[in-house]
C-alpha cells in the first residue's frame, strides 16, 4: 500500500469525524443507509484541521445513502466552503475515492496528473474531478466534486445529512447552532455568483 500522505478536505458529511471513520473501519453511519466496506488501512488520520476553501458548496443529485441531495464543491464561486482536513495516507485516499464511487477498494490512485495540473478528472461520474485546494506543512490538500461538465441538477438535502454536516461544523470549527445555521442557509440553492473573469 502507498503510505504518501496526503491532505483530504472534506466538505460534506466528512466534515463529521465519526462519519468519515467509517470510509476508513467500514460499517455504517448514523442516518446512512448504506454500509461502507472500510479502508485497505484502517488506522485514523495523522492529523485532523479546521479549514476554508476559497469557492463555495451546492447540493445536488439523489444520494441512495441518505435520500435528497449532497454536497459538491465547487472553486469558482464567490462563498466559503467550510471543510475538515484529514491527514491520510494514499492509499486511504484511493479507497476513500473509490467507496464513494460505489466502487471496489485496493487499487492505488496515480495521483501524478493531480501534482502536475492541479486538477484531474477520473471519469465522468458524480466524484471524479480531483482538485488540489491548498497546502498544509508543505503536504498537498486535495478534495474531489463533479466534472465541470457533469454537473448533477440541484437538489436540497435529506436532514439526516444536515445534521451530520452541522456535527461536523460542531466538532470541527466550533460553530455554535446560529452560525451553524447560517452557514447552511449560505448553501441554499440559488443562482452562484461567479468569480470575476468567470463566464
Amino acid at each position: 500500500m502507498n503510505d504518501e500522505l496526503v491532505w483530504y478536505a472534506a466538505y460534506g458529511s466528512n466534515l463529521s469525524a465519526e462519519r468519515f471513520s467509517h470510509y476508513l473501519e467500514g460499517g455504517r453511519p448514523r442516518g446512512a443507509q448504506r454500509v461502507h466496506e472500510g479502508s485497505r488501512d484502517c488506522a485514523p488520520p495523522h492529523d485532523v484541521r479546521p479549514i476554508e476553501l476559497p469557492g463555495s458548496v451546492f447540493f445536488a443529485w439523489e444520494s441512495p445513502t441518505w435520500g435528497g441531495g449532497v454536497a459538491f464543491y465547487d472553486p469558482e464561486v464567490v462563498g466559503r466552503a467550510l471543510a475538515t482536513a484529514y491527514l491520510i495516507t494514499h492509499a486511504q485516499f484511493s479507497d476513500l475515492v473509490a467507496q464513494e464511487m460505489h466502487r471496489t477498494v485496493g487499487d492505488d490512485l496515480d495521483l501524478e496528473p493531480l501534482w502536475q495540473h492541479r486538477v484531474h478528472e477520473l471519469g465522468m461520474d458524480r466524484y471524479e474531478r480531483l482538485l488540489v485546494v491548498d497546502e498544509l506543512d508543505d503536504l498537498p490538500v486535495v478534495t474531489f466534486t463533479c466534472p465541470v461538465d457533469h454537473r448533477p441538477p440541484l437538489n436540497p438535502p435529506s436532514q439526516g445529512y444536515l445534521d451530520t454536516i452541522a456535527r461536523g461544523l460542531r466538532e470541527t470549527h466550533h460553530l455554535d447552532d446560529a452560525a451553524i445555521a447560517a452557514y447552511l442557509a449560505s448553501l441554499a440553492p440559488k443562482n452562484p455568483q461567479r468569480a470575476p473573469g468567470e463566464d
